[in-house]
């Protein structure tokens, strides 16, 4: 898997939220100022050839749907920050934030319980 550029992540975020959907529906998910057509139609076809979405053909009209589900791809960033950004060192991710947002000791303390819970299932 390949990480996504801005825009890429942009359709793939609405297609995720869509499920299945047309050129025309994903531009009606975007916000203003809108992209033209022709901009969307060329990520759609980027993404097809990157492996993300899979379309059926409806004539000459495609309706694409991800085959690169939004937890796959969620997994795949921040698996690819750690190594990055933290040295693959996840108590130096979760220090980072811990600093950033200003958590204080009982925040710290049910972020370590939710992570013990996701651990045990």
């Amino acid at each position: 898997m390949k990480p996504l550029t801005k825009a890429e992540e942009q359709v793939m975020q609405i297609l995720w939220k869509i499920d299945k959907g047309f050129v025309k529906d994903i531009l009606g998910e975007m916000d203003n100022p809108k992209p033209a057509y022709n901009t969307v139609s060329t990520f759609v076809r980027i993404l097809e050839k990157k492996g993300f979405v899979k379309h059926k053909a409806y004539g000459k009209s495609h309706r694409y749907y991800p085959l690169v589900s939004k937890d796959e791809y969620r997994s795949f960033t921040v698996k690819n920050l750690l190594k990055d950004y933290f040295g693959g060192s996840f108590s130096q991710l979760a220090s980072f934030f811990a600093k950033e947002r200003n958590l204080d000791i009982k925040e710290l303390e049910q972020l370590l319980q939710e992570v013990k819970q996701e651990v045990k299932n």
